[in-house]
């Protein structure tokens, strides 16, 4: 109610400026994002409302950013991950990976860590997590079992020769006889929590760090693509799939490894021979791993031929993703159409492959004969009660449960903050604020803006992290003349960089709630992983993203004058 008087005060007020009635509604919802008072999704329909009542914009201009080209992109990237996930596809992806790889503890923690990741670049990181933990425990919990049989049957042997000497050396003693406790169980049993500590949280980072190689992988991206269509409408589509994924997917790898070798290190140490297993033979508890994996595979069976055939939509879309606008050749888009470079984007093969799955059967076709006293009338009757047309990949209610709609309002509302920031005059008045930073050197400020980032992520929701941060760090570049993409793209990647409180992210909740870490665990894991996040953002930046988004340049078509 005071909300709705403040607008009315300024609505009616001759005084007060577009730029800070724009700015007013941000600051309200910046606080509502970061206190949680409601929903997020909830915080981001407050500019249908409140920008029309304060005249910043038309309520038609505000609506149509809640659905445009980047959220129906999000959308198909979200019904086709929806139908991996329904037929079971990434476990199978998964487990195959893993029984590859081995279990050595320091391959099984690089299979869980390659596995997750591979698979948060096209699924949500929150269902990627959810599948592998339940994994990760079942082969832990396999694994002490097996030690604790083991060690149970040595003691067994050792104890009984310990008590007969005692008894003999001590028939004069009327005292009950003590058996030595081994020095080495403590010991164990602190590595058994550590390597449980590890191995869980190698997870919930891996899901992180992967959903940033690829523009659908996880919201920031989507942020970034929406914003950069919304601000600069003729940035000839510099961010698509392929150029993020170029960009994207080295920093992912580098990042990925370092992560490996610090949690290898922080949880395991660097035995070689023990977490390696140089020249040594599988231990039982190894042994034991290897048929839990082996075991859950046999649970899922041969493929089927639903699976087969999301396998071959999704292999489909990624490889229209990839040459849609490769950038080095004409793509499909302007050999198969006129001006189809101009028309068409990344969202129509994600909505075309989408629409494919709700059509392509899930069991194979039966043709079934026009004459039934031909076949045996027992099977024609049990044929006639099966439904015509067998059922699609993909059901909507399926996709209606699973689908994180208020994600999609939440870039929604990000877009439109963007648009009404820019139509106000608010993004040119911020740009003027921050022209002095143009003395200081761009690698410094990218650096500091994505530490920033990254310390303002582990307290607020990573996408409304994105959509608050990217429009400011716009109008810096255009105000010191740096190209735009040297700051936002850092920001963006720093946005997912949420290693260090369970509350920061889904995976890392997901994580937590087993019990095997505590709070300190993960803070002090996940500093480290913010310092290796920024490091390997400002190294990508500054040599291979140069060239290959020319950096070095302000381009025209991010200059508003």
């Amino acid at each position: 109610f005071v909300l709705f008087l403040f607008c009315f005060f300024l609505n009616t007020s001759s005084i007060v400026l577009q730029e800070a009635k724009c700015a007013y509604i941000i600051i309200i919802m910046a606080v509502y994002w970061c206190t949680e008072v409601i929903p997020l999704a909830v915080t981001s329909l407050m500019p249908v409302v409140f920008f029309p009542l304060l005249g910043v914009q038309s309520s038609k201009s505000v609506c149509l950013q809640y659905l445009n080209d980047t959220n129906m992109l999000f959308v198909g990237g979200l019904i086709v991950a929806i139908s991996v996930e329904q037929w079971n596809l990434h476990k199978r992806i998964a487990l195959r990976v893993l029984l590859i790889l081995g279990v050595k503890p320091a391959l099984l923690m690089l299979g869980f860590m390659i596995v997750t990741a591979f698979l948060s670049m096209w699924i949500s990181n929150t269902a990627t997590t959810a599948m592998m933990v339940p994994i990760v425990q079942a082969v832990l919990e396999q694994m002490d079992n097996t030690e604790y049989d083991v060690t149970m049957m040595e003691q067994a042997t050792g104890q009984t020769n310990t008590v007969t000497e005692l008894q003999e050396k001590n028939v004069s003693d009327p005292t009950t006889v003590q058996v030595p406790d081994d020095p080495r169980s403590s010991e164990e049993k602190k590595m058994k929590k550590r390597i449980c500590k590890g191995m869980t949280l190698c997870v919930c980072y891996a899901a992180s760090i992967g959903g940033t190689a690829t523009l659908t992988g996880t919201g920031p991206n989507m942020v970034l693509k929406g914003q950069m269509n919304q601000l600069y409408p003729n940035n000839n589509d510099v961010v698509n799939f392929a150029s993020w994924f170029g960009f994207a997917f080295p920093n992912m790898i580098l990042m990925l490894v370092l992560a490996w070798l610090w949690l290898q290190c922080s949880f395991m140490g660097l035995n070689f021979k023990k977490s390696w297993g140089c020249g040594t033979e599988r231990t039982a508890k190894e042994k034991a791993a290897y048929n839990v994996l082996k075991a859950e595979m046999k649970k899922l069976g041969p493929i089927s031929y639903a699976e087969f055939n999301v396998l071959i939509m999704f292999v489909l879309l990624v490889l229209l993703w990839f040459s849609r606008h490769p950038g080095f050749v004409k793509g499909w888009a302007n050999r198969l159409f006129p001006d189809g470079e101009k028309y068409i984007t990344d969202s129509a093969p994600a909505v075309f492959i989408a629409l494919l799955l709700f059509i392509l059967p899930a069991t194979k076709p039966k043709f079934i004969g026009w004459n039934s006293s031909m076949s045996d009338p027992e099977q024609t009757e049990e044929d006639i009660k099966k439904p015509f047309l067998p059922a699609p990949l993909l059901d909507w209610n399926v996709v209606q449960r699973k689908m994180p709609w208020s994600i999609v309002l939440l870039l929604g509302g990000g877009f439109a903050l963007a648009d009404a920031s820019a139509n106000s005059g608010l993004s040119a008045w911020l740009g003027h604020q921050m022209t002095p930073l143009g003395s200081i050197p761009p690698w410094a400020i990218a650096t500091v803006l994505s530490l920033i980032i990254a310390v303002f992520t582990e307290c607020t929701s990573n996408v409304a992290t994105a959509t608050l941060f990217l429009p400011v760090f716009s109008s810096m570049a255009a105000s010191v003349k740096i190209h735009p993409l040297y700051v936002m793209l850092p920001g963006t990647l720093s946005a997912s960089f949420a290693f260090m409180l369970p509350v920061a992210t889904p995976p890392n909740a997901i994580v937590f709630s087993y019990g095997h870490i505590r709070v300190l665990d993960m803070v002090r894991s996940g500093i480290v992983m913010n310092i290796i996040g920024v490091f390997c953002v400002t190294l990508a930046i500054n040599t291979w993203g140069r060239p290959m988004f020319d950096l070095d340049t302000f381009p025209t078509w991010a200059n508003s004058t």
